[in-house]
């Protein structure tokens, strides 16, 4: 029997690992520079295919296989390669990946030129290609013959572009934004006093047209701004040679980084490496969610976890308190349990429904009609949110902590009791300074349970707040800074919405593994805090009893 526990124990543990090591491979490696590939290829149809990327997979199939797709292949061969490359350039080839085949006679030795350059854009994908000349205002830039002196003009006019975008993303999301809340702030005021029946030759109704002046006129500033801004970024183009000859402008505005894959040593690829990861992490995305960042999916998933944790604990630990130390024992409380242990067993899809018909359309419609009817007809509680997501997680997990919490007061030794009531404490002295605190571990066990299952949540949260993209966080710089009301993005459908509603699957394969990834160290790091909290808990009343 030992050896039977001891070996299920460690198939356990080498499949975990396992999983996660998949899980790091696939997702880490997507962010290494590859080199750029330079072949020719002879297509099924007899076309010659000037091939310059990135070789993404290999694989070896049956010379029947390729034979009957029109390939003319040796009899001789058995087993013929063929090759996925990401060639880019979607703009221009119209697909960013395609099968190859390597067969002897059909494509030329693999070469990489040193002068090619990837060229990462805010949309259409990568580009692939030799720089041949930058051109501003519509004239080419003159003293740029040499390819070093124009590799670095290249760098200095991205980084200028770089700043320039990042500029023009603060005015749009901050200084506009505020602009915005500020203008609907005083929308609202005037509905109300419309609905209030305010006199005309009220002073308040001065106030608002004052204010709206002023709102419009600073409006009106940030936007010659922001215009003057997008003229500069729009100045520079970088025209560029494709592998075929054919040439192409790229706007400097589109570019977000470039780099010679086939020139860099290992410390430039290992510095490119963890800037790619740094990106991913803290920037936003693009491409219908196949290119750029996942932050806004990282800060959604953690501030709903966290909304959960505060609403679920309290609720589920006084829940199991009464249950266990105040409801008298029979027929009802026993019903309860076992009611309590039938809720943890409905699929989570069941609350969310439950969720968005409750919490989102009756509670929230009612917060609306009492609370906001100056903003009605458009919903702002009524319809799927953070906070109803939260709300609708702590349900879902509350079973887990009203289980885990009994389970712990009831392990409490009777004599505690006993000799706290012996030493004059009240009952309720007994339960909130003595049982209460020695049971704290095993509800931070409860809490870690509950954690480890809201953050991988996907189903519920489709139905209650979650959306594909959210065009702003949930906390920002304008009151209440907190916005419950809003919509969020979220790790665990962000790798549901990539991995199955990609238009591009092969370019968001990479990205469903490191998203993935990044979910796991994030259930990770919440749990591991939680349990810390947990064996200081345990150390402290151990070390007390002694």
């Amino acid at each position: 029997m030992i050896w039977l526990t001891g070996g299920a124990v460690a198939i356990s543990l080498v499949l975990v690992v396992g999983v996660l090591a998949l899980i790091a491979v696939r997702g880490l490696g997507h962010f290494w520079p590859a080199p750029l590939v330079h072949t020719v290829v002879q297509d099924r149809a007899g076309e010659v295919v000037i091939v310059l990327g990135e070789a993404q997979e290999r694989e070896t199939v049956a010379r029947q296989v390729v034979a009957d797709l029109g390939y003319e292949v040796g009899e001789d061969e058995l087993l013929v390669p063929r090759h996925k490359f990401k060639l880019g350039n979607r703009d221009i080839y119209g697909n960013d990946f395609r099968w190859l085949v390597g067969a002897e006679g059909l494509m030329t030795e693999w070469e990489y030129p040193e002068d090619a350059v990837v060229l990462e854009r805010t949309e259409w994908g990568d580009f692939y290609g030799f720089p041949t000349a930058i051109i501003e205002d519509g004239e080419t830039v003159a003293g740029l013959d040499d390819d070093a002196s124009l590799w670095r003009e290249m760098q200095e006019r991205i980084e200028r572009a770089v700043d320039l975008r990042r500029e023009i993303d603060r005015l749009e999301r901050s200084e506009i934004g505020a602009n915005s809340a500020a203008q609907e702030r005083l929308r609202l005021r005037t509905r109300r006093m419309q609905r209030t029946e305010v006199p005309a030759d009220d002073p308040a109704w001065a106030e608002i047209a004052r204010e709206q002046a002023e709102l419009e006129e600073a409006f009106a500033e940030i936007a010659a701004r922001r215009i003057a801004l997008v003229e500069q970024i729009n100045r520079d183009v970088a025209l560029m040679r494709l592998i075929d000859d054919r040439e192409a402008r790229v706007p400097f505005a589109n570019i977000v980084r470039a780099w010679r894959p086939n020139q860099m040593t290992f410390g430039d690829k290992m510095g490119h490496y963890f800037e790619s990861f740094r990106l991913f992490i803290f920037g936003y995305p693009r491409e219908a969610n196949t290119e750029g960042g996942i932050f806004p999916a990282i800060f959604g998933t953690v501030i709903m976890v966290i909304l959960m944790s505060i609403i679920v604990t309290p609720v589920g630990v006084l829940a199991a308190i009464y249950l266990r130390e105040y409801a008298r024992q029979g027929p009802f409380v026993r019903f309860i349990r076992i009611c309590v242990n039938n809720l943890a067993g409905v699929p989570s899809i069941v609350f969310g429904v439950f969720g968005v018909a409750f919490f989102v359309y009756f509670v929230g419609g009612n917060i609306d009609r009492m609370f906001f009817q100056d903003a009605m007809p458009s919903p702002t509680f009524g319809t799927p949110g953070l906070f109803w997501a939260s709300l609708t997680l702590a349900l879902l997990t509350l079973p887990v902590v009203i289980v885990s919490t009994e389970e712990g007061l009831t392990r409490i030794p009777r004599s505690i009791r006993e000799g706290s009531l012996a030493l004059g404490a009240t009952k309720a002295e007994t339960l909130w300074k003595v049982i209460v605190p020695m049971s704290a571990p095993a509800m931070m066990t409860g809490l870690i349970l509950a954690v480890a299952r809201a953050a991988g949540e996907v189903a519920p949260l489709m139905l209650v707040g979650v959306v594909k993209l959210a065009p702003n966080l949930p906390l920002d710089g304008n009151p209440p800074f907190l916005h419950l009301e809003r919509q969020f993005m979220h790790l665990g459908f962000h790798i549901f919405d990539v991995g199955f509603q990609s238009p591009n699957v092969d370019a968001a394969r990479p990205l469903v593994y490191a998203t993935a990834l990044v979910l796991v160290l994030i259930i990770v790091v919440l749990n591991l805090t939680a349990i810390l909290i947990r064996n200081r808990l345990r150390e402290k009343f151990k070390s007390d009893s002694d």
